[in-house]
């Protein structure tokens, strides 16, 4: 598997190396700098590079080059999701933005990571959770005497035992659960109206402050689970008839979900890890509710003049309010100035973005608003054709889903039966909302 783990600075220098076996040496890191780094500077390199039998996957974070080495054969996602894992492990360690100088100024503690998550090449323990039992920013290994660490035989079985993502012992004053369904909605739309793509990409995000060792039962109106005919998930699909059932084209879990129980009930069944994780990730590709409806038009008259008038429609309940709505309108790159009414909001002419922006705070559902501008342009000597890039908009919708996904139930079993305060919320994003013009 990986022969060396190198963090490389952005200028090339070794920041750390670990080396696992003994067919890689630091020369290594040499011909990553010359052949990658270098060649960086230049243009776009892809995150696998073969460079004298050695194969060299690497990521980046700030001013750090991540690396892993080997000359074997080595399964390239593996390897990913490790160096993405470790990322992850030095973020909660050190903080989202660590650089190259706090893995300089904690390099003990960087090798006691990287002892633990990997041996002899493989990947071992990359939970997070686990490792803060042991190791930590004041301490090493514990042991009997450090009252700072974990008891033995409580590493022992978190390290060994099936449930390696929750440690025992847990206990809040209060109990609560959060859940955040986001979705980002993807939108590409022909100059006629003809949609080309559209697909919501959405994920499920929990932060659990639960007691001891819980178990979390959530129920969602996706179409397998609201069609199924038995079992407790279609018990509460029955009760709620006239519910919209939204058909998921792919998923995936975090690895604390049963997937046995979700096979044979729909039932997203699992002990939740303590604090904030990524329950869920799905896509949806069908009866996909637009939040907006954009509706441009542009008239050319004569060469140095540039009628624009644009029609902005919300499709969502007038209950809800989008936030933060960003339209960028494209204009030519001769435009001189541009004159410009708009009903809510502020517009301007961005010269350096090529677009008027029209910016909304809020934006009431069901409401229609318009924009009218005078484009001015300048008549230059060679006069290129303008390649009409495409409109693109900007949003937030809160209590919101572009998928109609939405919890069903969500349910708490401890054996103490301690009560739970548990918080949904839903929000709607956009993704690459495109209209072409």
């Amino acid at each position: 598997m990986i022969s060396a783990l190198f963090l490389i600075s952005q200028k090339g220098e070794v920041v750390l190396n670990r080396f696992y076996r003994d067919d890689v040496s630091r020369r290594a890191a040499d011909n990553f700098r010359l052949q990658v780094i270098a060649a960086k500077e230049t243009g776009t390199l892809p995150p696998v590079k073969v460079i004298d039998g050695c194969s060299f996957l690497y990521t980046r974070h700030e001013n750090l080059y991540l690396v892993a080495v080997s000359r074997a054969n080595i399964n390239a996602a593996l390897v990913f999701q490790f160096l993405y894992q470790l990322n992850i492990i030095f973020k909660e360690y050190f903080g989202k933005k660590y650089n190259e100088d706090t893995i300089r100024d904690n390099f003990t503690l960087v090798y006691e990571l990287l002892d633990e998550t990997m041996d002899h090449g493989y990947p071992q323990n990359c939970s997070s959770d686990v490792l803060k039992l042991f190791i930590n920013l004041g301490s090493s290994l514990a042991t009997p005497e450090n009252p700072g660490g974990a008891p033995p035989s409580q590493l022992t079985s978190q390290i060994t035992g099936a449930i390696d993502w929750r440690r025992e012992g847990i206990r809040y004053k209060r109990n609560e659960v959060y859940l955040d369904v986001f979705e980002s909605v993807n939108l590409l739309m022909s100059s006629t109206g003809t949609v080309l793509r559209n697909e919501v990409a959405g994920q499920v995000v929990m932060k659990t402050l639960l007691t001891g060792m819980p178990e979390c039962k959530l129920g969602l109106n996706d179409k397998l689970t609201m069609q199924k005919g038995d079992g407790p998930a279609a018990k509460v699909a029955g009760q709620k008839r006239g519910s919209r059932e939204v058909e998921i084209d792919d998923c995936t879990f975090h690895r604390c979900v049963r997937l046995g129980k979700f096979d044979a009930d729909r039932t997203i069944t699992f002990i939740p890890p303590d604090g904030e994780f990524e329950l869920m990730k799905y896509r949806v590709t069908e009866n996909i509710n637009l939040p907006f409806k954009i509706m441009p038009a542009y008239q050319e008259q004569g060469t140095t003049r540039l009628s624009v008038t644009l029609k902005l429609a919300s499709l969502f309940s007038p209950r809800l309010f989008a936030t933060n709505v960003v339209i960028k309108i494209p204009t030519p790159p001769n435009t001189a100035r541009a004159k410009i009414n708009v009903p809510i909001g502020r517009a301007k002419h961005e010269p350096e973005n090529h677009a008027i922006v029209w910016r909304i705070r809020k934006f009431q559902g069901k409401l229609e608003r318009m924009l009218d501008a005078e484009v001015e342009m300048m008549k230059g000597t060679k006069e290129k054709l303008w390649s009409r890039p495409p409109l693109q908009i900007e949003f937030q919708v809160p209590m919101f889903t572009s998928s109609g996904l939405h919890v069903r139930f969500l349910k708490v079993f401890e054996k103490s039966s301690y009560p739970t305060t548990k918080w949904v919320r839903y929000v709607t994003r956009a993704g690459q909302y495109q209209l072409r013009i």
